[in-house]
């Protein structure tokens, strides 16, 4: 066999890589329903539970929006409304362990239009999410306080 045809299978395997693109790194599988174990800001040196007891909340993720809803959980024989509730929501974007939601609606109004940057982790049936939120940045509070919540996966 002559020597320019001996090359021939290489060159058709390398114009078959030639063009092929590195996969895009997967991001986490995240979509679901949510419920929150714990929630801790930090302040200075000591940390602060967030999670009041007696309350429940939930945050729901799709391929694009979250939601999230808070509050009392009743009693009981209790026949009143529940006395705190809190719920917000929007569009959210997540590049590997980089999440954020852009708040669009919320109960407490100042936080709408407002972006929080979050790193994810996933541990089985387990999301913990951590960040700053940047409450004094946004004019929402007087410092901005690093946030660390654990919720655990609602099955169906």
């Amino acid at each position: 066999m002559n020597g320019k045809w001996k090359l021939l299978p290489i060159l058709g395997l390398l114009a078959c890589t030639a063009n092929t693109k590195p996969a895009a790194p997967a991001s986490l599988p995240i979509e679901g329903t949510w419920q929150l174990l714990s929630s801790a800001y930090i302040k200075k040196d000591t940390t602060i539970r967030n999670d009041a007891p007696g309350t429940r909340m939930i945050k729901i993720l799709n391929g694009s929006h979250f939601a999230f809803l808070l509050h009392e959980v009743r009693t009981p024989g209790d026949t009143l409304a529940p006395r705190s509730f809190s719920a917000g929501g929007g569009s959210y974007t997540l590049v590997n362990d980089h999440y954020t939601e852009h708040l669009e609606y919320c109960s407490a109004r100042d936080y709408e239009g407002k972006d929080f940057e979050f790193t994810v982790a996933l541990h089985g049936d387990t999301l913990i999410q951590s960040g700053v939120e940047k409450l004094k940045e946004y004019g929402i509070g007087e410092e901005d306080l690093p946030l660390v919540e654990k919720y655990i996966r609602v099955n169906p």
